[in-house]
């Protein structure tokens, strides 16, 4: 079945309801996130904030705003990644921003000229309006877009990465009724054409069963880009 245009996600902050691009300027200016983050500067030491929109990079149906201080680490903000919606089998993964690819360094193995180790405060990378990209697995490839919206000034306290908005999951529907599609038939994902344009892998429990190819190669749905990729089930349970 098609999937919905655009997906909605809620405020953290208000609870209100927006797209992800309407999402972008709400943050911007919710008066309940202002107060809440409005600490004085007397409070504590002040420090650079990140507003990060992060999407997988093909559909924009799952997207992330998160926000850090420039201390957090490219490691950091991997391992939040793949935390919410990505680890399935402890694959390797890589930023890359401005030509440079941020990744696990090993040791004994040797780096392309453009390599850097993951170890890196943001601060060091990210200002308003720049771009870049995640990889997670670099066989069944899970690939995000970054970018960074804005910045601010304040005093952080509490974990490296705060969530204000995810969207909701996509309204995906069982290929034979209306019930909400639980699972996914990795056979008929693999064998669908594409140019049809018509994702009819989806299964709710029942006509999974009933299906031709059972549960032998299933997956479950989930809110996640990997949804149907390599043998992920599904995210970390909150708060990440």
């Amino acid at each position: 079945m098609a999937r919905a245009k655009a997906t909605r996600g809620l405020c953290v902050y208000c609870g209100k309801e927006y797209t992800r691009w309407g999402m972008t300027k709400h943050l911007q200016s919710c008066p309940q996130r202002a107060e809440q983050t409005g600490q004085a500067a007397d409070a504590g030491k002040t420090v650079p904030i990140f507003h990060l929109l992060v999407q997988d990079a093909y559909g924009g149906d799952f997207w992330l705003h998160l926000e850090m201080p420039g201390q957090t680490t490219l490691q950091e903000l991997d391992g939040y990644l793949r935390a919410i919606w990505l680890e399935c089998c402890g694959h390797l993964s890589a930023f890359e921003f401005d030509g440079t690819r941020y990744t696990q360094i090993i040791e004994g193995f040797d780096t392309w000229g453009n390599e850097a180790s993951m170890d890196v405060p943001v601060a060091q990378v990210f200002a308003p309006g720049v771009q870049g990209s995640h990889e997670y697995d670099f066989g069944s490839t899970t690939e995000l877009a970054l970018e960074v919206v804005a910045e601010r000034t304040g005093v952080w306290s509490g974990k490296p990465i705060a969530l204000m908005a995810r969207n909701a999951p996509p309204d995906l529907k069982c290929n034979v009724c209306d019930k909400a599609a639980e699972w996914i038939c990795i056979d008929c994902m693999y064998e669908a054409d594409e140019a049809d344009g018509v994702d009819d892998w989806f299964f709710c429990e029942e006509h999974l069963l009933e299906h031709e190819h059972e549960d032998e190669m299933a997956l479950p749905v989930v809110n996640s880009p990997r949804m149907g990729t390599c043998g992920y089930d599904g995210p970390a349970e909150p708060p990440y």
